[in-house]
């Protein structure tokens, strides 16, 4: 499956540029998924509907499906964070897997750089990181585009993931 990572600190835009390129690139034709990392305690699901009372219950697993979308909900009940890998082997085939954080795993990325946040650059430590995308004039050793030119970024990952 051909991935490719969007990294970046809080507040660098890594969440808007994942949306800007799965509109930019699902619109050149290509299917796109996405993985995204949350740092903190999240819910899908709110409390009386039934299938939080299922895993209220102690289900592991919840399944939620109807015409348009499901959902499957799997509770760790104190098993180790699930590894990338397994996460990936989870979605059906597409084109190209976009993956927002996970920052430290192998895959390549795009470094999302707000100066503002006054944060270093993951770049200059990662090699994993090939390219940033960053609202100010960067001199780096690999490529740099606007964080707000999409259209130019898309292009660097398809050609990157031959597509």
């Amino acid at each position: 499956m051909r991935l490719y990572g969007i990294v970046g600190w809080k507040n660098a835009g890594k969440t808007g540029l994942m949306e800007r390129l799965v509109t930019e690139i699902c619109g050149r034709g290509f299917s796109v998924s996405t993985i995204k990392h949350a740092h903190h305690v999240f819910d899908v699901d709110h409390p009386g509907k039934d299938s939080y009372r299922h895993r209220q219950a102690g289900a592991t697993e919840v399944l939620l499906a109807s015409r348009k979308r499901f959902a499957l909900m799997h509770e760790l009940r104190g098993e180790a964070e699930p590894r990338l890998e397994d996460l990936l082997a989870k979605l059906a085939p597409v084109d190209l897997v976009l993956i927002e954080g996970y920052k430290r795993d192998a895959h390549p990325k795009v470094e999302a750089f707000r100066a503002e946040t006054g944060n270093p650059l993951i770049a200059q430590e990662d090699p994993t990181v090939k390219a940033v995308a960053s609202d100010v004039p960067l001199q780096l050793d690999r490529p740099v585009f606007d964080l707000n030119d999409t259209g130019a970024i898309a292009d660097f990952i398809l050609a990157e993931v031959g597509l």
